[in-house]
Formats: structure tokens, C-alpha cells, sequence
């Protein structure tokens, strides 16, 4: 596919809330699963409430914090986005979670950086060390379950880069509930058996990078691990719910984030 510039037009909030998807744990081996697509977003920094958090080494990730507007405690939801960084497309996916009764925390997996082309995208996410990276999400499932969420279950939603990061985190963290978009699912049995709440996944008929063989050792290996997996499938190319992607198919990414939004209300509001 070749890279092409974003849509110019302001996104409307379904369609940026319906909006992209995901992939990647551990290296090199996971951030295939990136667009071929240039995916510039607006210059102006996404919305939400900025929030840090301190990692054993001293350095401080952030993210984006979008709560309820009676700012009790809610059920959380992580969002982790595409290898694209933090956007406004994901600010906005959050901003619909907390309408909709959540605390939803939008992850900046990328440190501030937001690379405009295919080229820099994976040259930046080569260059991102795998256990920062996953003990910032630990971290950041224990900070929304002692916070935000305090009492609450946590999920995880991630979109192609950050698919692969929610189940990395489902694996890692006691999370209630995964959602993956699109994102690499290559995972042994051994690693799935400590899944403690169901997963979801949305991929697409013609995806070059995440294919019907790799979803389908995804499906008997969860089985095999006695987790509990949803899979749809959509007539559509990767990144099929990235407003900013040229595959993007507005029908299948509304059709997504429908299933997404009852799936959490199900694994993380069935006590409400």
C-alpha cells in the first residue's frame, strides 16, 4: 500500500471514536502489524487530562485521562494506539468511553513522538525497549485500578501496535477484559493461560500482516489455554478503523466499535 496523507476534514466522533486498531509485544518480530499508510494527525496535542507516572528507572511516561463527568470512580479501559503515537483519533475513542461511563486512559506508548510516514513509524518503534514498555502498562492498569477505577474492574483496548500491547498487558496484569484491533496475536498456549478475562478481536479479510493462519493458531491456542476469545471478521484491509488511514472503511469501524463498547459493558459493567 502506498502512503498517502491523512483525510483533511475534522473526524466526526463516531467515526473517530469507531476509529483504528492494533499489534505488538516484545520486538521487532510484533510492529509488522503497522499501516503502509502515512497517518499525520492534527498538530495541536490530543485532549484529556495529561497524567504521569514514574518507572522504576526514574523516567516518567504519560497518557491521557478522560473520566466520567460525575468523576466517581468507573470501570477503566487502557487505550493503546497504533505505532502513529497518541492522536487525536484515540483522544477522541476516549472521550466517547467516558460518555459512555468509563475511566478511559489513552496511553502514550510513543513518548510524545507522532511519525508521519511508514519509514519513521517503525524506525521509532524498533527503537522502544520492550520491558519499559510493558512494566509502563503494568504500571499504568495499577494505577487506573488504585485511582480512577478504584473498586473497579480494568480493560485494554489497543489498535494494530497497541493490539499486540493490550494482550501483552492482558498476559502481564489482572486485566477484566482485552480488546484487540487488527494487532499481532502470535502467542503460545503457555502465555495465553494466564489470560484472566475474555478478549475480543477484530481483523480483517485483507490484511497482508495479520492473517486468517495466524488468527486461527490464535483461536485453538486460547482454547487450548481454556480462555474465552471473540473473533469477527471484517471485508476490509488493515487499519479499517483508522479515520486517517486510506483503507479506512467507516461501515466495518462503526460495526467494530459497536461490538467493542457492549463487549466492555459485559466484561466490566455485568456487576453494575
Amino acid at each position: 500500500m502506498s502512503a498517502r496523507s491523512r483525510l483533511s476534514r475534522p473526524l466526526s466522533r463516531r467515526e473517530a471514536a469507531g476509529a483504528l486498531a492494533g499489534a505488538a509485544l516484545g520486538a521487532a518480530a510484533l510492529v509488522r502489524g503497522g499501516s503502509a499508510s502515512a497517518a499525520a494527525q492534527a498538530p495541536a496535542p490530543p485532549s484529556g487530562e495529561r497524567v504521569t507516572l514514574t518507572l522504576s528507572d526514574g523516567a516518567e511516561v504519560a497518557a491521557l485521562l478522560h473520566r466520567p463527568a460525575n468523576g466517581a470512580p468507573a470501570p477503566g479501559v487502557l487505550l493503546l494506539p497504533e505505532w502513529w503515537g497518541l492522536t487525536d483519533a484515540v483522544a477522541a475513542a476516549a472521550a466517547d468511553l467516558a460518555a459512555r461511563g468509563y475511566a478511559a486512559l489513552a496511553v502514550d506508548l510513543t513518548h510524545g513522538r507522532r511519525p508521519t510516514t511508514p519509514e519513521a513509524a517503525r524506525a521509532l518503534i524498533d527503537g522502544l525497549d520492550p520491558a519499559r514498555t510493558r512494566e509502563a502498562l503494568i504500571g499504568w492498569t495499577d494505577w487506573l485500578a488504585r485511582g480512577p477505577a478504584a473498586g473497579e474492574p480494568v480493560g485494554a483496548l489497543g489498535w494494530g501496535f497497541g493490539g499486540g500491547w493490550a494482550l501483552a498487558t492482558a498476559l502481564a496484569a489482572p486485566l477484566a477484559a482485552c480488546v484487540v484491533y487488527y494487532g499481532r496475536v502470535n502467542r503460545p498456549t503457555a502465555e495465553l493461560a494466564a489470560l484472566q478475562g475474555p478478549v475480543l478481536g477484530h481483523f480483517a479479510e485483507r490484511d497482508p500482516f495479520i492473517d486468517r493462519a495466524m488468527v486461527a493458531d490464535f483461536i485453538a491456542a486460547t482454547a487450548a489455554a481454556g480462555g474465552a476469545l471473540t473473533v469477527y471478521w471484517y471485508d476490509a484491509d488493515h487499519a479499517f478503523a483508522n479515520p486517517a488511514d486510506p483503507a479506512y472503511d467507516a461501515e466495518a469501524a462503526a460495526r467494530a466499535w459497536d461490538r467493542t463498547t457492549s463487549f466492555l459493558d459485559q466484561a466490566l459493567k455485568a456487576d453494575a
